[in-house]
Order: C-alpha cells, then structure tokens, then sequence
C-alpha cells in the first residue's frame, strides 16, 4: 500500500496500531506513542520493517553486553530503545502495508534470541545462571500462553486474523523451520490443555448453553493480565530492576509469575461452569 508523503501521523499511528484483545498498559502509555511517532518518521522513507528488527536485534544485544559488563543502568537504557524498536517495527509493516510472514517469523525468533542473551547475562551479572535459566523459561512459556490465548478468544468469536501469505523465499522457510523447533511444540501443547480442560468442562452439557460457556471461558480478564506480562512489560520491569541494582530481583518476578497461569485457568473454568448451570443469567463475554 503505497504512503502519500502527506499522509499525516495520526493516521499512521491509527494504521499501524495492533488490535489486541486486551491493552497492555506499558504499551498503551508509553511504548506505543513512542513506535508511533517513530513510524510517522519512517513510512514517508520506506524503511523496510526488517530493518528495524535489525536494529532491535542491535539493541538487544548491546544491552546484554552491557549488562554482562556491569554497567546495568546502560543495559536498562537499551532494553527500553530496544523495546521502542520492536513494538515501531510492526506498527511500520501495518502502516505500510508490508506485513509478511517472513517479517513476523523474524520478529518472534529475534525476540527469542535476545531475550536468551539478555537473560544469561542477567544472570551472570546476579551470579545466579540457573535462576536465570529457569526465568527465560518463564517468560517464553508466559509469552507463549499470552499469545495462544489471544488467538483462541478471537477464534471463539470468529475474529481470526488473517495469516500472510508465504512468500516461499529460502529465509523464509528456513524462519518457518526454527519456528516449528522452537515454538510450534509450545503452541501445541498450550492449545491441547486449553482444549481438552474446555471439553471435559462441556462434556454432556445442553448444546444450547455450550456457546455461552465456551465465551467465558475464553474471557478478555484473563487476557488483560496476560498482556501486562508481555514482552514490553517484562523489559521495563527488568529495566527498573537494573537500575536499582537489582538483576536477580527480575529473575524471581519471572518465575513467580507463572503462578498466576493456574489462577488464571481455575479462574477461566470456573466461568465456564457457572455459565452451564441451568438458568443461569448470560455471562459477559468480556
């Protein structure tokens, strides 16, 4: 979709803004703006989105070099550039009209490679490695419920996103190959728990009250706390963190927060059960 180079900020901001079931508000408030007006720069110069991952790969990493060298407030600082980067990159693939399937394999997998150098050298900085392994675990099974989620509560209201065409190029294929190695198995397995916890919940239940309990167990409050453990929010967290002097106290809110995933689902089923029980009132769908 070709830009007139008159095209003003605030459509670009309207164009590349991601619709998400629930906000996140470190995004919403403080992120987004700032991808925003980034991209109102870029799109009248064609950049191509790749580009900025790159640049985010390029900040990422400086940040985890920075962190392994000590010097944390420099690494919080380019956690946060990186951050800015990654949410602009997207945002400029939807206002261009350029978002590819290539370009999101490359975004996923180059957020996986930076927070896995991020993280070990967050954990080399707090002189606890294992710990920090067990939170980059955290965190990549946390993104992955988050993004999973998303996808099921717009699949329960026939919102699915429409998927890129493939392209078929060699690094395409290649990105979709470590994609199925690296994410693939998550997806599967997030998708099998949600639904097989979803089928026992409706099982011998009326045809007419399947629909209503299906919706509220695919709620917008669960994905509202998922979001604000996204990426972006993670990042700003671990740069706090840093900039107290604090790397390891990152590491123990990472994998503390995989306490609320079964909050969340004995949550989810619970409104579904209630959603079942004979003349009960519609839930909202949330």
């Amino acid at each position: 979709m070709a830009l007139s180079k008159h095209t003003s900020p605030p459509v670009l901001r309207a164009r590349g803004a991601k619709e998400r079931p629930a906000p996140e508000l470190a995004v919403e408030l403080v992120f987004g703006p700032l991808a925003a007006a980034l991209t109102a720069a870029l799109a009248p110069l064609r950049v191509p989105p790749p580009a900025l991952v790159a640049a985010s790969v390029a900040a990422g990493l400086l940040a985890a070099a920075a962190i392994a060298a000590g010097e944390l407030v420099a690494g919080a600082a380019l956690l946060q550039l990186k951050t800015v980067l990654d949410n602009a990159d997207g945002r400029l693939a939807r206002a261009t009209g350029r978002v590819t399937l290539l370009g999101r394999y490359l975004d996923t997998e180059a957020d996986f490679a930076v927070n896995a150098a991020v993280l070990a050298a967050v954990g080399a900085a707090a002189g606890a490695p294992v710990l920090a392994l067990a939170a980059f675990a955290a965190l990549t099974l946390t993104l992955s419920v988050d993004f999973n989620l998303a996808a099921l509560h717009r699949e329960a209201r026939g919102l699915e996103a429409p998927r890129p065409r493939p392209r078929g190029g060699r690094l395409e294929q290649a990105l979709e190959r470590a994609y199925a190695v690296l994410f693939a198995p998550q997806d599967r397995a997030v998708r099998a728990f949600v639904g097989r916890r979803l089928a026992r919940l409706l099982r011998g239940a009326p045809p007419e009250r399947r629909a209503a309990a299906a919706l509220a167990y695919h709620d917008t409050a669960t994905l509202a706390v998922l979001a604000n453990l996204g990426l972006s929010t993670q990042l700003a967290v671990l740069g706090l963190c840093l900039a107290a002097g604090a790397p390891r106290l990152y590491l123990w809110l990472a994998v503390g927060a995989l306490a609320l995933l079964p909050l969340l689902q004995a949550r989810r089923e619970l409104r579904a059960r209630r959603a079942l029980r004979p003349g009960a009132t519609a839930l909202r769908a949330g």
